[in-house]
Protein backbone atom coordinates (compact mmCIF):
# COMPACT_ATOMS: atom_id res chain seq x y z
CA UNK A 1 0.00 0.00 0.00
CA UNK A 2 1.61 3.20 -1.16
CA UNK A 3 2.47 6.10 1.12
CA UNK A 4 3.23 9.66 0.11
CA UNK A 5 3.84 12.92 1.93
CA UNK A 6 2.15 16.15 0.92
CA UNK A 7 2.21 18.35 4.01
CA UNK A 8 3.78 21.81 3.64
CA UNK A 9 4.46 23.43 6.97
CA UNK A 10 -29.16 17.98 6.56
CA UNK A 11 -30.68 21.34 7.76
CA UNK A 12 -29.96 24.70 6.15
CA UNK A 13 -30.20 28.11 7.77
CA UNK A 14 -28.70 31.57 7.39
CA UNK A 15 -28.30 34.70 9.42
CA UNK A 16 -27.22 38.26 8.70
CA UNK A 17 -26.27 41.31 10.74
CA UNK A 18 -27.49 44.45 9.00
CA UNK A 19 -26.07 47.94 9.46
CA UNK A 20 -28.50 50.83 10.07
CA UNK A 21 -27.93 54.53 9.60
CA UNK A 22 -29.45 57.25 11.76
CA UNK A 23 -29.33 60.88 10.61
CA UNK A 24 -31.53 62.17 13.40
CA UNK A 25 -30.53 65.60 14.64
CA UNK A 26 -28.51 66.49 11.56
CA UNK A 27 -29.07 69.52 9.36
CA UNK A 28 -30.82 68.90 6.07
CA UNK A 29 -28.14 67.57 3.68
CA UNK A 30 -27.00 69.61 0.70
CA UNK A 31 -27.36 68.05 -2.79
CA UNK A 32 -23.75 66.81 -2.87
CA UNK A 33 -24.22 65.31 0.59
CA UNK A 34 -27.36 63.51 -0.60
CA UNK A 35 -25.39 62.00 -3.46
CA UNK A 36 -22.67 60.90 -1.05
CA UNK A 37 -25.21 59.33 1.27
CA UNK A 38 -26.80 57.53 -1.66
CA UNK A 39 -23.45 56.01 -2.56
CA UNK A 40 -22.90 54.95 1.03
CA UNK A 41 -26.31 53.30 1.19
CA UNK A 42 -25.64 51.52 -2.10
CA UNK A 43 -22.30 50.22 -0.84
CA UNK A 44 -23.89 49.06 2.41
CA UNK A 45 -26.64 47.25 0.52
CA UNK A 46 -24.11 45.53 -1.73
CA UNK A 47 -22.14 44.37 1.29
CA UNK A 48 -25.26 43.13 3.04
CA UNK A 49 -26.25 41.16 -0.06
CA UNK A 50 -22.89 39.37 -0.18
CA UNK A 51 -22.94 35.80 1.10
CA UNK A 52 -20.85 32.65 1.46
CA UNK A 53 -22.12 29.08 1.54
CA UNK A 54 -20.33 27.02 4.18
CA UNK A 55 -20.80 23.26 4.42
CA UNK A 56 -20.22 21.66 7.79
CA UNK A 57 -21.19 18.76 10.04
CA UNK A 58 -24.41 20.04 11.62
CA UNK A 59 -25.56 19.50 15.19
CA UNK A 60 -23.71 20.77 18.23
CA UNK A 61 -20.47 21.33 16.31
CA UNK A 62 -22.22 23.58 13.81
CA UNK A 63 -23.87 25.48 16.63
CA UNK A 64 -20.50 25.93 18.37
CA UNK A 65 -19.05 27.44 15.21
CA UNK A 66 -22.05 29.75 14.78
CA UNK A 67 -21.83 31.03 18.33
CA UNK A 68 -18.04 30.89 18.50
CA UNK A 69 -17.18 32.93 15.41
CA UNK A 70 -19.76 32.87 12.59
CA UNK A 71 -21.86 35.62 14.13
CA UNK A 72 -18.75 37.70 14.80
CA UNK A 73 -17.70 37.29 11.17
CA UNK A 74 -21.05 38.52 9.87
CA UNK A 75 -21.08 41.41 12.33
CA UNK A 76 -17.63 42.52 11.19
CA UNK A 77 -18.02 42.00 7.44
CA UNK A 78 -21.75 42.14 6.72
CA UNK A 79 -21.37 38.87 4.78
CA UNK A 80 -24.23 36.43 5.21
CA UNK A 81 -23.31 32.83 6.02
CA UNK A 82 -25.51 30.17 4.45
CA UNK A 83 -24.95 26.86 6.22
CA UNK A 84 -25.50 23.41 4.78
CA UNK A 85 -24.84 20.02 6.35
CA UNK A 86 -23.11 16.92 5.00
CA UNK A 87 -21.65 13.69 6.35
CA UNK A 88 -18.15 14.04 4.95
CA UNK A 89 -16.42 12.59 1.92
CA UNK A 90 -15.64 14.09 -1.47
CA UNK A 91 -18.46 12.71 -3.63
CA UNK A 92 -20.57 15.88 -3.60
CA UNK A 93 -17.54 18.11 -4.02
CA UNK A 94 -16.35 16.10 -7.05
CA UNK A 95 -19.80 16.18 -8.61
CA UNK A 96 -19.99 19.97 -8.36
CA UNK A 97 -16.47 20.69 -9.59
CA UNK A 98 -16.53 18.11 -12.40
CA UNK A 99 -19.88 19.38 -13.69
CA UNK A 100 -18.86 23.04 -13.44
CA UNK A 101 -21.97 23.69 -11.35
CA UNK A 102 -20.38 24.66 -8.03
CA UNK A 103 -22.79 26.09 -5.46
CA UNK A 104 -20.73 25.51 -2.31
CA UNK A 105 -17.98 27.96 -1.35
CA UNK A 106 -16.30 26.47 1.71
CA UNK A 107 -16.41 22.93 3.07
CA UNK A 108 -15.22 21.70 6.46
CA UNK A 109 -13.19 18.60 5.55
CA UNK A 110 -11.45 15.81 7.39
CA UNK A 111 -7.72 16.12 6.86
CA UNK A 112 -7.31 13.05 4.64
CA UNK A 113 -10.20 14.12 2.40
CA UNK A 114 -8.84 17.64 2.26
CA UNK A 115 -5.43 16.48 1.08
CA UNK A 116 -6.94 14.15 -1.52
CA UNK A 117 -9.26 16.87 -2.75
CA UNK A 118 -6.32 19.24 -3.00
CA UNK A 119 -4.36 16.71 -5.06
CA UNK A 120 -7.34 16.24 -7.38
CA UNK A 121 -7.73 19.97 -7.97
CA UNK A 122 -11.08 20.15 -6.17
CA UNK A 123 -9.90 22.84 -3.76
CA UNK A 124 -8.06 26.09 -4.27
CA UNK A 125 -4.38 26.15 -3.39
CA UNK A 126 -3.85 27.85 -0.06
CA UNK A 127 -1.50 30.79 0.56
CA UNK A 128 -0.11 30.66 4.14
CA UNK A 129 0.68 34.38 3.87
CA UNK A 130 -3.04 35.09 4.33
CA UNK A 131 -3.07 33.60 7.83
CA UNK A 132 -3.47 36.10 10.68
CA UNK A 133 -0.77 36.37 13.38
CA UNK A 134 -1.05 34.65 16.73
CA UNK A 135 -2.86 36.24 19.66
CA UNK A 136 0.56 37.10 21.04
CA UNK A 137 1.74 38.53 17.72
CA UNK A 138 3.70 35.43 16.77
CA UNK A 139 4.11 34.39 13.14
CA UNK A 140 1.55 31.80 12.00
CA UNK A 141 4.20 29.21 11.19
CA UNK A 142 5.40 29.44 14.80
CA UNK A 143 1.93 29.59 16.33
CA UNK A 144 0.40 26.56 14.58
CA UNK A 145 1.29 23.11 15.80
CA UNK A 146 3.57 21.06 13.49
CA UNK A 147 2.06 19.91 10.17
CA UNK A 148 -1.11 21.95 10.77
CA UNK A 149 -0.63 24.00 7.56
CA UNK A 150 -1.34 22.10 4.33
CA UNK A 151 -1.38 23.01 0.66
CA UNK A 152 -5.09 23.80 0.67
CA UNK A 153 -5.77 25.07 4.18
CA UNK A 154 -4.72 25.39 7.81
CA UNK A 155 -6.23 23.00 10.32
CA UNK A 156 -8.77 24.65 12.58
CA UNK A 157 -9.21 22.28 15.54
CA UNK A 158 -8.41 18.92 17.10
CA UNK A 159 -11.21 16.47 17.72
CA UNK A 160 -11.26 12.78 18.39
CA UNK A 161 -13.34 9.71 17.84
CA UNK A 162 -13.84 7.91 21.13
CA UNK A 163 -16.35 5.46 22.43
CA UNK A 164 -18.81 6.24 25.19
CA UNK A 165 -21.46 4.54 27.25
CA UNK A 166 -24.50 5.44 29.35
CA UNK A 167 -23.53 4.94 33.00
CA UNK A 168 -27.14 4.15 33.93
CA UNK A 169 -27.09 1.15 31.58
CA UNK A 170 -23.90 -0.37 33.04
CA UNK A 171 -24.34 -0.40 36.83
CA UNK A 172 -21.56 -2.86 37.67
CA UNK A 173 -18.12 -3.26 36.12
CA UNK A 174 -17.57 -0.63 33.46
CA UNK A 175 -15.47 -0.56 30.30
CA UNK A 176 -12.14 1.27 30.40
CA UNK A 177 -10.16 0.02 27.39
CA UNK A 178 -10.62 -0.40 23.65
CA UNK A 179 -10.61 -4.17 24.17
CA UNK A 180 -13.73 -3.77 26.33
CA UNK A 181 -15.64 -2.29 23.39
CA UNK A 182 -15.25 -5.59 21.54
CA UNK A 183 -15.88 -7.79 24.58
CA UNK A 184 -19.46 -9.03 24.16
CA UNK A 185 -19.10 -11.59 26.94
CA UNK A 186 -18.32 -9.14 29.74
CA UNK A 187 -20.38 -6.32 28.24
CA UNK A 188 -23.24 -7.84 26.24
CA UNK A 189 -25.28 -5.45 24.12
CA UNK A 190 -25.33 -3.62 20.84
CA UNK A 191 -22.58 -1.29 19.69
CA UNK A 192 -22.87 1.89 17.65
CA UNK A 193 -20.24 2.50 14.94
CA UNK A 194 -19.91 4.94 12.07
CA UNK A 195 -20.66 3.40 8.69
CA UNK A 196 -17.12 3.94 7.44
CA UNK A 197 -13.81 2.10 7.53
CA UNK A 198 -12.11 5.21 8.92
CA UNK A 199 -11.32 4.77 12.64
CA UNK A 200 -13.15 1.43 12.74
CA UNK A 201 -10.10 -0.37 11.35
CA UNK A 202 -7.87 1.34 13.88
CA UNK A 203 -10.27 0.58 16.74
CA UNK A 204 -10.45 -3.06 15.63
CA UNK A 205 -6.69 -3.56 15.74
CA UNK A 206 -6.33 -1.81 19.11
CA UNK A 207 -9.29 -3.87 20.34
CA UNK A 208 -7.33 -6.93 19.24
CA UNK A 209 -4.36 -5.91 21.38
CA UNK A 210 -2.22 -4.03 18.85
CA UNK A 211 -0.35 -1.09 20.45
CA UNK A 212 -1.37 2.30 19.05
CA UNK A 213 2.10 3.02 17.68
CA UNK A 214 1.99 -0.17 15.55
CA UNK A 215 -1.48 0.22 14.07
CA UNK A 216 -0.66 1.93 10.76
CA UNK A 217 2.43 -0.15 10.09
CA UNK A 218 0.18 -3.20 10.42
CA UNK A 219 -2.57 -1.68 8.28
CA UNK A 220 0.06 -1.14 5.61
CA UNK A 221 0.07 -4.91 5.12
CA UNK A 222 -2.64 -7.19 3.76
CA UNK A 223 -2.36 -9.28 6.90
CA UNK A 224 -3.13 -6.23 9.05
CA UNK A 225 -6.19 -5.22 7.04
CA UNK A 226 -7.55 -8.77 7.17
CA UNK A 227 -6.94 -8.87 10.91
CA UNK A 228 -8.90 -5.64 11.38
CA UNK A 229 -11.88 -6.93 9.42
CA UNK A 230 -11.71 -10.24 11.29
CA UNK A 231 -11.99 -8.37 14.60
CA UNK A 232 -14.94 -6.37 13.29
CA UNK A 233 -16.53 -9.70 12.35
CA UNK A 234 -16.71 -10.61 16.03
CA UNK A 235 -19.24 -7.84 16.75
CA UNK A 236 -20.75 -7.26 13.29
CA UNK A 237 -24.11 -8.81 14.16
CA UNK A 238 -24.41 -6.51 17.19
CA UNK A 239 -23.58 -3.22 15.46
CA UNK A 240 -26.00 -0.36 14.80
CA UNK A 241 -24.43 1.82 12.11
CA UNK A 242 -24.57 5.61 12.29
CA UNK A 243 -23.72 8.25 9.70
CA UNK A 244 -24.38 11.64 11.32
CA UNK A 245 -22.53 12.82 14.42
CA UNK A 246 -25.77 13.59 16.25
CA UNK A 247 -26.87 9.95 16.20
CA UNK A 248 -24.59 8.30 18.82
CA UNK A 249 -25.74 10.48 21.76
CA UNK A 250 -29.34 9.81 20.83
CA UNK A 251 -28.77 6.06 20.53
CA UNK A 252 -27.07 6.02 23.94
CA UNK A 253 -29.85 8.06 25.54
CA UNK A 254 -32.54 5.82 24.06
CA UNK A 255 -30.77 2.62 25.11
CA UNK A 256 -30.59 1.50 21.50
CA UNK A 257 -26.92 0.65 22.04
CA UNK A 258 -24.84 -0.12 25.14
CA UNK A 259 -21.77 1.66 23.79
CA UNK A 260 -21.05 3.73 20.70
CA UNK A 261 -18.15 5.29 18.92
CA UNK A 262 -18.71 9.03 18.68
CA UNK A 263 -17.06 12.39 18.25
CA UNK A 264 -15.90 13.54 21.67
CA UNK A 265 -17.53 16.97 21.32
CA UNK A 266 -20.96 15.49 20.68
CA UNK A 267 -20.74 13.42 23.87
CA UNK A 268 -19.47 16.42 25.82
CA UNK A 269 -22.44 18.54 24.76
CA UNK A 270 -24.85 15.79 25.76
CA UNK A 271 -23.14 15.59 29.15
CA UNK A 272 -23.09 19.33 29.80
CA UNK A 273 -26.17 20.72 28.08
CA UNK A 274 -28.52 17.73 28.43
CA UNK A 275 -27.08 16.32 31.67
CA UNK A 276 -26.82 12.87 30.14
CA UNK A 277 -24.96 10.28 32.28
CA UNK A 278 -22.50 9.49 29.50
CA UNK A 279 -18.91 8.45 30.12
CA UNK A 280 -16.13 8.84 27.54
CA UNK A 281 -13.48 6.13 27.31
CA UNK A 282 -10.36 7.95 26.12
CA UNK A 283 -8.27 4.80 25.79
CA UNK A 284 -7.43 4.31 22.13
CA UNK A 285 -9.08 7.54 20.98
CA UNK A 286 -8.20 8.50 17.41
CA UNK A 287 -7.11 12.12 17.42
CA UNK A 288 -7.81 13.96 14.19
CA UNK A 289 -8.08 17.41 12.68
CA UNK A 290 -9.46 19.14 9.62
CA UNK A 291 -9.59 22.40 7.76
CA UNK A 292 -11.83 24.72 5.78
CA UNK A 293 -11.27 24.28 2.05
CA UNK A 294 -12.43 26.64 -0.71
CA UNK A 295 -13.88 24.83 -3.70
CA UNK A 296 -12.37 25.37 -7.12
CA UNK A 297 -14.94 27.45 -8.99
CA UNK A 298 -16.63 28.68 -5.80
CA UNK A 299 -19.30 31.27 -6.71
CA UNK A 300 -18.19 33.67 -3.97
CA UNK A 301 -14.40 33.29 -3.78
CA UNK A 302 -13.62 36.63 -2.13
CA UNK A 303 -16.19 36.14 0.62
CA UNK A 304 -14.95 32.56 1.04
CA UNK A 305 -11.38 33.76 1.46
CA UNK A 306 -12.40 36.32 4.08
CA UNK A 307 -14.33 33.65 5.96
CA UNK A 308 -11.39 31.21 6.00
CA UNK A 309 -9.02 33.95 7.17
CA UNK A 310 -11.45 34.93 9.95
CA UNK A 311 -11.80 31.31 11.05
CA UNK A 312 -8.00 31.09 11.32
CA UNK A 313 -7.87 33.79 13.99
CA UNK A 314 -6.92 32.48 17.44
CA UNK A 315 -10.01 34.23 18.84
CA UNK A 316 -12.24 32.26 16.44
CA UNK A 317 -10.70 28.92 17.44
CA UNK A 318 -11.00 29.79 21.12
CA UNK A 319 -14.58 30.95 20.51
CA UNK A 320 -15.55 27.54 19.18
CA UNK A 321 -13.78 25.88 22.11
CA UNK A 322 -16.08 27.76 24.50
CA UNK A 323 -19.07 25.83 23.14
CA UNK A 324 -17.68 22.38 22.31
CA UNK A 325 -14.66 20.40 23.50
CA UNK A 326 -12.58 20.65 20.33
CA UNK A 327 -9.20 22.25 20.92
CA UNK A 328 -7.41 24.83 18.75
CA UNK A 329 -4.52 24.04 16.44
CA UNK A 330 -2.77 27.30 17.40
CA UNK A 331 -0.75 27.59 20.59
CA UNK A 332 -1.82 31.16 21.34
CA UNK A 333 -5.49 30.18 21.02
CA UNK A 334 -5.22 27.57 23.76
CA UNK A 335 -4.32 30.29 26.23
CA UNK A 336 -7.71 31.89 25.50
CA UNK A 337 -9.73 28.80 26.49
CA UNK A 338 -11.52 29.15 29.79
CA UNK A 339 -14.99 27.84 30.59
CA UNK A 340 -18.06 26.71 28.72
CA UNK A 341 -19.91 29.85 27.64
CA UNK A 342 -23.31 28.64 28.83
CA UNK A 343 -22.67 26.43 31.86
CA UNK A 344 -19.35 27.64 33.26
CA UNK A 345 -17.82 24.16 33.11
CA UNK A 346 -14.02 24.24 32.82
CA UNK A 347 -13.22 23.26 29.23
CA UNK A 348 -9.59 22.19 29.39
CA UNK A 349 -10.19 18.80 31.13
CA UNK A 350 -12.55 17.84 28.30
CA UNK A 351 -10.17 18.60 25.44
CA UNK A 352 -8.95 15.53 23.54
CA UNK A 353 -5.30 16.59 23.32
CA UNK A 354 -4.61 17.23 27.00
CA UNK A 355 -1.78 15.06 28.34
CA UNK A 356 -4.19 13.05 30.48
CA UNK A 357 -6.71 12.31 27.72
CA UNK A 358 -4.13 11.78 24.99
CA UNK A 359 -1.93 9.40 26.99
CA UNK A 360 -3.08 6.38 24.94
CA UNK A 361 -4.29 8.25 21.85
CA UNK A 362 -3.65 7.29 18.25
CA UNK A 363 -3.03 10.18 15.88
CA UNK A 364 -4.90 9.65 12.63
CA UNK A 365 -2.45 8.92 9.80
CA UNK A 366 -4.01 11.13 7.15
CA UNK A 367 -1.34 10.13 4.61
CA UNK A 368 -2.33 6.49 4.89
CA UNK A 369 -6.00 7.27 4.54
CA UNK A 370 -5.40 9.69 1.68
CA UNK A 371 -3.65 6.91 -0.23
CA UNK A 372 -5.95 4.03 0.74
CA UNK A 373 -9.41 5.51 1.32
CA UNK A 374 -10.98 4.37 -1.96
CA UNK A 375 -9.70 0.81 -1.57
CA UNK A 376 -10.81 0.60 2.05
CA UNK A 377 -14.23 2.04 1.19
CA UNK A 378 -14.72 -0.71 -1.39
CA UNK A 379 -13.59 -3.44 0.97
CA UNK A 380 -15.75 -2.08 3.78
CA UNK A 381 -18.83 -1.94 1.54
CA UNK A 382 -18.20 -5.53 0.40
CA UNK A 383 -17.72 -6.64 4.01
CA UNK A 384 -20.99 -5.00 5.06
CA UNK A 385 -22.84 -6.71 2.23
CA UNK A 386 -21.66 -10.19 3.22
Amino acid sequence: MKRTTRTTQPSTFAYKVRDTFDDAGRDKPRPYAVATLALLFAAASATAAESVTVVSWGGSYERACVEGYHKAFTAETGIEIKLEDYNGGLAEVRAQVDSGAVHWDVVDVELADGVRGCDEGLFKVFDPATLPPGADGSAPEDDYYPDAITECGANTLYYSTVYAYNAEKIPGERPTTMQDFFDLERFPGRRGMRRSPVVNLEFALMGDGVPAEEVYALLDTEEGVERAFAKLDTIKDHVVWWEAGAQPPQMLADGEVLMSTAYNGRIFNAQVLEEQPFVIVWDGQVLDTGFLAILEGAPNPEAAQRFVEFAARPSSMAGTARYISYSPTRRSAEALISTHAETGVAMRPHMPNTPENAERALHNDWEWWSDNRDDMNERFAAWLAR
